[in-house]
């Protein structure tokens, strides 16, 4: 029997043939542009308090309302209590230090004053 050199076919996600190569390529740039995503917002919280899902909130109203503006935002998994807000390795929000968890509204205007400073945020801008 003949042996040959052969290239594995694969599919994307769009069904479309691809080559393990070119799919091995393609996987290194997204990885590469992933990395890169900017601004980024990363949220710590404590897994033993169960802030998981008050993690959870805070991203998808980061994301609903900065959707174009903001390249990620991540969920990090801690202990000892801790929930605090990055911006691109800037602190916005540390509970301890702070005095609680920050209202949404207070977290929506900082995240606005760094990354779309034009931006207006409808009835979040009305005074308290």
């Amino acid at each position: 029997m003949e042996e040959t050199s052969r290239t594995t076919n694969y599919q994307d996600r769009t069904g479309h043939p691809t080559s393990a190569r070119i799919g091995y390529a393609w996987l290194l740039r997204m990885t590469r542009t992933m990395n890169t995503a900017s601004p980024r917002i990363t949220i710590r919280y404590c897994t033993g308090c169960r802030w998981l899902l008050r993690a959870a909130w805070y991203a998808q109203e980061l994301l609903t309302t900065f959707e174009k503006e903001l390249g990620e935002v991540s969920l990090q998994p801690g202990s000892g209590g801790i929930f605090q807000v990055w911006l691109d390795g800037e602190r916005l929000w540390d509970r301890k230090e702070d005095g609680g968890f920050p209202d949404i509204k207070t977290l929506k205007q900082a995240v606005r004053d760094r990354v779309a400073p034009d931006k207006t945020l409808g009835h979040s801008d009305t005074p308290a």
